[in-house]
């Protein structure tokens, strides 16, 4: 019975809940409405059907709560005394069915993600492990008599530079390993895959690759990588007493690959010229460091490329453009970049498709850059110094989550010497060092850059924050013997000296490049890009 408080107006509930107890029903009584769908009684404990009364057996009960489970036996429980449609019921148990569906796909996707994750960080760990080098200089060689020693008193031990230059070194197999120890892809029982720093390396018709201070580039629509770089397959000869050991020009070789380790010859892409004194292919002058980018406008591969005289006066950049990667190469012509000397040089596509030339200029003691047209044949008038005064050159540049590295190497000729690394916000500058790169080996290894000289960094898609670090290590007695230096290079982690406070200035990520004596890159790394 529902009562009204004497004197409030107010419904008195607890009197319904009282007069519902007493007559042992505490959901009160059936709507016609609903007095034929049944509902399920608790009478002290004890089970009825809503329809016939019939108390349930224990073990009917045990097997319907054992068929459901405990939040859908609670939720029919609950609403068969509520008075809802049978739909309602049905389509809320649709539901929850739904949502523990969607659950589990979505708990299957983030275990997928999550493991992803971690194959990600084992790869990079293992790229990123340091190996150690041990090795002894040799002790001077021949006698000095004592009245030799007094007189110019005890001979010094010759340096480490002075052992690579040397080609009677006793640790020149060291610097330059025998030729019957290669990296040759035909060649059965050879370890696929693996990258030797420093041993020859084979192409598929089992010749030394001829690719020296080249570049890659990777055409997307075939996924294949093209290596360009200088043919150096001939005789070794100085032009004159000082002149730097040189080669004549035999053209630009270009390799095709899809795994970046197995390369086919493609021939050489941009020949030097025999006949005409003039023309600066002509194999007395000097060609170096060409670099290819595809120009998607207008559908051209563009070649830009260090152009010099004998004794290395005329400083100045080439262009040759093709319709193809593997050429044939058609050159343009030749220019002293903004008015200024060029020699080391490289170029660099950003995302935005918009290219830049870098170069070594006012004798090698700075840096220029500036953006190309936009059709990639010539540079702009917009340029900017950079590294003033620093005596860096072979610039290898790579982007990273929008920061801007370079490596760069001295000026030492065909001696190795140390690396540097260096960051920008912007491609144009400013520039600031943030330390040698090289991780591993010894010291003398990490202050030789592992004896070799850099040239190109390869972005690794696939793998966040890798890549692979080219370098040469020139053979200044036989430059066609010169080597193939390939190491992994990772951003991550602290610079050399990073700042406690940054006052508004960038904290410079880590720059890495790990020596290993042997190495490879994991399988599927390519899957990693999809």
């Amino acid at each position: 019975m529902i009562s009204l408080q004497k004197g409030t107006g107010r419904v008195d509930e607890r009197g319904e809940e009282r007069e519902r107890e007493r007559a042992g029903d505490p959901f009160g009584p059936v709507s016609p409405k609903f007095e034929g769908l049944g509902r399920t009684r608790w009478d002290g404990g004890t089970e009825r059907c809503g329809r016939s009364g019939r108390p349930l057996k224990l073990e009917e009960h045990k097997r319907a709560a054992a068929s459901m489970p405990d939040n859908a036996h609670l939720m029919l429980r609950i609403l068969s005394g509520s008075r809802c449609p049978l739909s309602v019921v049905v389509w809320s148990l649709v539901g929850c069915i739904l949502m523990i569906h969607f659950y589990s796909v979505i708990r299957q996707n983030d275990d997928g993600n999550v493991q992803a994750r971690l194959n990600h960080l084992a790869i990079t760990r293992e790229l990123e492990e340091i190996e150690e080098e041990a090795f002894h200089m040799p002790h001077p060689r021949g006698r000095r008599s004592p009245r030799a020693v007094k007189r110019r008193g005890p001979r010094k031990p010759p340096s480490v530079i002075d052992e690579f230059l040397d080609d009677s070194s006793e640790l020149r197999n060291f610097f330059f390993p025998d030729r019957r120890t290669v990296i040759d892809s035909a060649k059965e029982g050879n370890e696929s895959m693996h990258f030797y720093p420093g041993w020859q390396w084979l192409d598929t018709d089992g010749n030394p690759i001829q690719a020296h201070g080249g570049g890659i580039l990777h055409v997307e629509h075939t996924d294949t990588y093209y290596w360009y770089g200088e043919n150096k397959d001939g005789p070794t000869y100085h032009a004159h007493k000082r002149a730097a050991a040189r080669v004549d020009i035999i053209g630009v070789s270009c390799y095709s690959s899809k795994d970046l380790w197995t390369w086919t010859n493609e021939g050489i892409v941009l020949p030097g010229v025999e006949t005409n004194v003039s023309h600066d292919l002509h194999k007395s002058n000097v060609l170096e460091r060409p670099k290819v980018i595809y120009n998607d406008r207008t559908g051209q591969y563009v070649m830009w490329m260090h152009i010099d005289d004998v004794n290395y006066t005329k400083a100045s950049v080439g262009v040759a453009i093709s319709n193809s990667p593997i050429g044939p190469f058609e050159y343009l012509y030749s220019i002293r970049p903004h008015g200024h000397d060029s020699r080391d040089m490289t170029i660099f596509k950003d995302d935005d498709g918009k290219a830049y030339l870098i170069y070594s200029s006012e004798d090698n003691s700075e840096l220029h850059v500036g953006p190309l047209t936009d059709d990639y044949l010539h540079v702009t008038g917009v340029m900017r110094r950079i590294l003033v005064g620093q005596h860096r050159e072979a610039p290898a540049l790579f982007k990273y989550e929008g920061t801007y590295y370079m490596i760069t190497s001295g000026c030492t000729g065909w001696a190795p010497n140390r690396a540097l690394a260096h960051a920008a916000e912007s491609i144009m500058g400013p520039w600031e060092t943030v330390g040698n790169p090289c991780v591993g080996g010894n010291k003398v290894f990490r202050m030789t850059t592992f004896f070799s000289q850099s040239t190109f960094v390869v972005p690794l898609p696939g793998l966040q924050g890798s890549f692979i670090f080219m370098a040469d290590r020139w053979n200044p007695v036989e430059l066609r013997d010169s080597r193939y230096v390939w190491l992994p290079l990772s951003v991550g982690g602290p610079a050399d000296a990073p700042l406690e406070y940054n006052f508004g200035f960038p904290l410079w990520s880590r720059v890495s490049i790990f020596w290993h004596r042997k190495w490879r890159l994991p399988e599927g790394w390519k899957a990693f890009q999809n």
